[in-house]
C-alpha cells in the first residue's frame, strides 16, 4: 500500500510538471506568433506606404513626356510637372483612411487635424473620431513615400539623359536599391495606422492595429 501511495504522488508531480511545461510552451509559442503577426502585418501595409501605383504610372508616361531621353524644352518642363503632380499624389494617398460605420458600409476619406473627412462632404464619422487624427507619424510616412518616389523618378534612365547624362550608372543603378531597402525597413520597424484606398484587408481588427 504504502509502495502505490509513493507511485500516486510520484505520477501526480510528474503530471503538475508537464502541465508547467506546457503552460511555458504556449506562452513562448503565443509571443512568437505575435512578433510573426507584426512581422507579416507591417510587411502587408508596406503596399499602403510605398508608392508602388505611382511609380507604375511614372514608369509608363516617362518615356512619352521625355521623348526617350532625347528632351526639348518643352518636353523637360512637362517632365517636371509630371514629376511635381505624382509626388503630390504620393503625399496625399499617405492621409488617406478609411473606417466602416455600424451598419457595415465602407468609408473613405482624408486623415485632417480634426478626425477624418470623408469624401462624402464629411457626413459621416468613425466611432472614434480623434483615432483618424493627423499625427506627426503620417508626416514622416509622407515624407519616406516621398523620397523613395523622387529616387526612383530621379534615377530613371529617360530622366537620367534628359536633365543630367553625365551622372554615372553605378550611381543610377545602386542608389534606388539602397534607398528602397532602407525606406521599406523604417515602414516595417515604424509602421502606419492608415489604411488607404482600396485596401479592405487591412480593416479587419487585429492586436496591433484596432481601432474600435
Amino acid at each position: 500500500m504504502p509502495n502505490s501511495i509513493c507511485q500516486d504522488l510520484t505520477e501526480s508531480c510528474e503530471e503538475e510538471d508537464d502541465y508547467h511545461y506546457l503552460k511555458d510552451d504556449v506562452a513562448d509559442e503565443s509571443q512568437f506568433i505575435y512578433v510573426i503577426n507584426a512581422i507579416l502585418s507591417g510587411t502587408a501595409r508596406l503596399n499602403v506606404l510605398l508608392p508602388t501605383a505611382t511609380i507604375l504610372a511614372f514608369t509608363i508616361f516617362a518615356p512619352l513626356l521625355t521623348n526617350d531621353g532625347e528632351c526639348t524644352s518643352l518636353s523637360r518642363w512637362l517632365m517636371g510637372f509630371f514629376v511635381i503632380f505624382l509626388a503630390s499624389s504620393c503625399i496625399f494617398f499617405i492621409f488617406t483612411d478609411s473606417f466602416r460605420t455600424a451598419t457595415g458600409r465602407l468609408y473613405y476619406g482624408v486623415a485632417t487635424l480634426n478626425g477624418i473627412w470623408t469624401f462624402n462632404g464629411g457626413r459621416k464619422k468613425p466611432c472614434v473620431p480623434s483615432d483618424y487624427r493627423l499625427r506627426c507619424a503620417d508626416l514622416f510616412h509622407a515624407l519616406l513615400s516621398l523620397i523613395a518616389f523622387l529616387t526612383f523618378a530621379g534615377s530613371h534612365s529617360d530622366v537620367v539623359a534628359c536633365y543630367y547624362p553625365a551622372m554615372p550608372r553605378r550611381i543610377t543603378n545602386t542608389v534606388p536599391l539602397v534607398v528602397g531597402f532602407v525606406i521599406s525597413i523604417l515602414f516595417v520597424v515604424f509602421p502606419s495606422k492608415r489604411r488607404g484606398i482600396g485596401y479592405p484587408f487591412l480593416l479587419q481588427r487585429e492586436a496591433l492595429y484596432s481601432r474600435c
